[in-house]
């Protein structure tokens, strides 16, 4: 035995050697092999493989959005009166959150994030040194942004005053809007996940409002269209990028006969809390504009884009918009329709920063600008 094993560790040993004199011998070849000439026209190029997160599983409970929220507004507040006061992000008290529960958001987790704000606040300790031994926080940072990074933030908003004029109002807080308009009612529940056979069986990657056809259907991020037309699965839908491109929010059962807002078009630039459609119950059809669907209701969803190959194919990531859909019925946007045209708009007009960014991006690169 020992001798077949000494025998063995000599071939090992040896097809070693001439690999390493194959690799040695190969290189010298394209250093001496070619003409001066040739050499330069020659370049090798490594490609490494890109990484990039290909799973999110968003499992924050409402009551955890609420309460970063709730940090992140007062303290920006308080900043605003005092510079060397410190202003909380909510994205990573949450992913603080995350990291430290694996993901899940027990009833325990919200008082975990009071705890942790108010360390920082108090000059404690920071958020750096809170996480610093903490192996997944920075995954559950750059997942939480994902879902999030266009939620809050600064903008300006039209309010009515007391002597029935509107005034503008810069603000700063929840800058994102229920995806159905203030005052028109809908039924819903987490139904992510369930069964769908139309097709193929596949799992339900969105969320169901019910509610009544017509129902204007609100813009819930800025961003622009990316989809708008037919889809034998969604009806008459649409599809809105953010404009960081990690968001790609899906509203589809749009309306028949009258699905869009007018002006709508491929490439528009949308503002959060405009009226964008309308509910519907379109769809399950290779023909186009069939109500096919049996119950109204909006189907909006919410997929996350690390890297453009996952947009569509079998790296898509959709997540569960259910605590979501709770948390921006904080924000709804009231309309009025216009008798004549049968369109609705939004009573209060806003300005997002976001819009102001992009558009001054895209004349920029426009020829002659």
């Amino acid at each position: 035995m020992q001798y077949l094993k000494k025998i063995k560790r000599a071939v090992i040993i040896e097809c070693i050697l001439l690999s390493c004199f194959g690799i040695v011998w190969t290189a010298g070849f394209l250093r001496d092999g070619f003409s001066e000439e040739e050499d330069q026209a020659i370049e090798l190029e490594v490609f490494a493989e890109k990484k990039y997160i290909k799973w999110v599983d968003f499992n924050i409970s409402y009551e955890a959005l609420c309460e970063a929220y709730k940090w992140d507004v007062d303290t920006y507040k308080e900043n605003l009166e005092d510079k060397e006061a410190v202003h909380l992000n909510w994205i990573e008290l949450l992913a603080y959150a995350g990291a430290k529960n694996g993901g899940k958001f027990p009833k325990g987790s919200v008082s975990e994030i009071s705890k942790a704000a108010q360390k920082i606040t108090s000059k404690d300790t920071t958020m750096r040194e809170l996480t610093k031994d903490m192996e997944y926080y920075a995954y559950y940072l750059e997942a939480y942004t994902a879902v999030l990074g266009g939620f809050v933030g600064e903008y300006e908003i039209q309010k009515p005053m007391e002597d029935g004029t509107v005034k503008w109002q810069s603000c700063y807080g929840l800058k994102a809007f229920s995806p159905v308009a203030k005052g028109f009612a809908y039924n819903d529940y987490d139904d992510f996940g369930t069964s769908r056979s139309y097709g193929y069986s596949r799992p339900h990657l969105g969320h169901d409002m019910m509610g009544q056809v017509g129902t204007p259907i609100i813009a819930i991020e800025s961003g622009y269209v990316e989809a708008i037309g037919w889809n034998q699965y969604g009806g008459w839908r649409l599809g809105i990028r953010s404009f960081d491109g990690k968001r790609y929010y899906y509203y589809a059962h749009l309306r028949q006969n009258f699905p869009y807002f007018k002006e709508l078009e491929e490439g528009s630039v949308v503002t959060a809390g405009q009226v964008i459609g309308y509910m519907g119950h379109t769809g399950y059809s290779t023909k186009e504009n069939v109500n096919n669907i049996e119950v109204t209701h909006l189907h909006w969803g919410l997929q996350l884009i690390f890297d453009e190959s996952q947009k569509e194919g079998n790296n898509e990531i959709w997540i569960d918009c259910y605590s979501l859909t709770r948390f921006l019925y904080k924000n709804r946007s009231e309309t009025v329709k216009n008798t004549e045209t049968k369109e609705w708009y939004r009573v209060y007009d806003m300005k997002d920063p976001a819009v102001t960014e992009y558009n001054s991006k895209v004349n920029i690169k426009k020829p002659g600008k």
